[in-house]
């Protein structure tokens, strides 16, 4: 635990990528096989749940530090972050504790906790905190919350793990992806050179677009670049391998069972095909309205009954090819690929199953004049590929863009702030938003980003000095402050108390010029739900 404590300390440091590369590299040098399997699954993104709760947690460092409760909450609303706020408050041990493993920390002491009484987790917690110094302690506090984050980008473990075991970074990558436990038996699959029993289900890395934000006529010649829609769904890998088919999400999700007419179409794929594409809630030839609100439903069940079958259909418009009779095709061209993907889907001729089409324009000005009926067509805008382009893993800039139209706006009050995590953790930085409703102001929005550093720190004295209310770690502030916001589309919604939800909302600029009472009406909101 102290070894994985220095690490996590020193990639919090540091911005350097060679320095956090090292010492990933020194901790995996000198850790257990299933140490270093737990780590390699906290630098991914893994999350312990469910181990203890935010009230039981400030009561019991309460207990452990002898203050009232009304100082450990007022610490915890000036210091923002609970793990950090319970270590703070705590004394350092007498005496080091004895060496344990992360490995030890995590499968004797912490996954126990999950569904145990109160007060056996209780007693582990303040055992742990009694007998932990500051590093450690802040460690233990913030995997039991699940709120260790740690500043690393996926891409460079993976760049690392590659490094150490010789394969390439798309091999370790493919197996990494999904819902994996960590074990020493795994970290050692991980790193193997030899084919696993998993990997014949594993997606390839998915190939993200950038934004473009520059002029489309630096791209050069229209001709050399193929154009799709930009659609509003689920990007899936359709793999059909072995005689089975697997569905996974971009966010690493297997998708098995939720969509099984898209499983019975894939049965008429040759065996070793994987495609890319996307998923949309889809009927009599065209997208849904919000197409990927009308999912959700799909994705939370399982096996969704005949109901959901009817009210949401689903398509799977695939506009790449990356594998054919298991040979990888990703190196291939582009337009190759493309190709061969027209051949097959005419051959298996699947309604569920279709071909993303092209969008086939002579020049850019007329590209842009499409693009700009992308909101009526049910979509974001254009997907720009080079034609010639290979099929690379993550967000690569240059030959992928995604050109989407300009989002919907609105200007908005300030009501309520809550502070950030991390390294703005003293800082209010997470923002609740509301609109005009006759005379009242009904919040619509959160967000969380959009202002620079500078303007952060200005809002910040500004909340803490026109707080009306508190609750908890949210403040009530007077509603005075407009902000325009943007989003990228907006559905009538009966679980949300304005009947609206917004998607992706975020901070275009501080609206220092207008005063609140001109701040937009719920009303005007409403009317661009569609």
């Amino acid at each position: 635990m102290d070894a994985f404590a220095a690490l996590y300390q020193r990639l919090d440091r540091s911005t350097a990528t060679r320095d956090k590369q090292a010492a990933i590299d020194a901790y995996l040098d000198a850790a257990d096989p299933g140490s270093a399997s737990w780590a390699v699954w906290l630098l991914c993104g893994g999350r312990l749940r469910g181990l203890a709760r935010s009230g039981e947690l400030r009561a019991w460092a309460a207990e452990a530090s002898g203050l009232p409760d009304w100082l450990v909450e007022e610490s915890y609303s000036h210091v923002g972050d609970l793990a950090e706020t319970c270590c703070l408050l705590l004394p350092e041990p007498a005496a080091p504790p004895p060496e344990r493993s992360l490995q030890q920390w995590i499968e004797e002491d912490l996954l126990p906790l999950k569904g145990a009484d109160e007060g056996p987790r209780r007693e582990k917690v303040l055992e742990a905190w009694r007998t932990l110094p500051f590093a450690q302690r802040l460690v233990f506090t913030k995997l039991l919350t699940g709120a260790l984050r740690i500043g690393v980008a996926q891409g460079l473990v993976q760049q690392v793990l590659a490094r150490r075991s010789g394969q390439p970074a798309a091999t370790i990558a493919q197996r990494l992806l999904g819902d994996w436990a960590p074990s020493a038996a795994f970290h050692a699959n991980l790193l193997s050179p030899e084919a696993q029993p998993g990997d014949a289900t594993l997606p390839y890395p998915f190939f993200l677009a950038s934004p473009l934000e520059r002029e489309v006529e630096t791209l050069g010649a229209i001709d050399d670049w193929l154009l799709e829609w930009k659609w509003d769904g689920i990007r899936l890998q359709l793999i059909r391998r072995g005689g089975e088919t697997a569905l996974w999400s971009r966010g690493e999700e297997r998708l098995d069972g939720r969509f099984p007419e898209i499983e019975q179409a894939a049965e008429a794929l040759p065996d070793g095909s994987v495609l890319d594409g996307e998923l949309l809630a889809w009927r009599e030839g065209d997208p849904l309205p919000m197409p990927f609100s009308a999912l959700q439903t799909r994705i939370q069940r399982r096996k969704p009954g005949a109901k959901s079958l009817r009210e949401a259909p689903v398509r799977l418009l695939t506009y790449d090819q990356l594998e054919a009779a298991g040979r990888d095709l990703r190196e291939t061209p582009l337009a190759a690929r493309r190709a061969r993907l027209a051949s097959l889907l005419e051959q298996i001729a699947s309604p569920c199953i279709g071909l993303s089409p092209t969008v086939e324009v002579g020049e850019w000005q007329a590209a842009a004049a499409l693009r700009e009926t992308a909101r009526e067509r049910g979509v974001e805008g254009l997907m720009l590929k080079r034609r010639d382009s290979v099929y690379q893993a993550g967000r690569r800039r240059g030959d992928w863009w995604k050109w989407k139209i300009d989002p919907l706006t609105v200007d908005a009050v300030l009501i309520y702030a809550q502070a950030g995590h991390g390294r703005r953790s003293n800082l209010y930085t997470d923002y609740t938003f509301a609109l005009w409703d006759g005379e009242a102001l009904v919040p619509v929005a959160k967000a969380y980003s959009g202002l620079s550093d500078a303007e952060i720190g200005r809002l910040d004295r500004w909340i803490r000095s026109h707080t009306t209310e508190r609750f908890g770690p949210v403040r009530a502030v007077q509603p005075l402050q407009v902000f325009e916001l943007a989003f990228e589309g907006v559905n009538r919604s009966p679980r949300h108390k304005s009947g609206i939800a917004v998607r992706f909302p975020r901070i275009l600029r501080w609206r220092e010029d207008k005063p609140a009472a001109e701040a937009d009406r719920l009303e005007q909101l409403a009317a661009l739900a569609r």
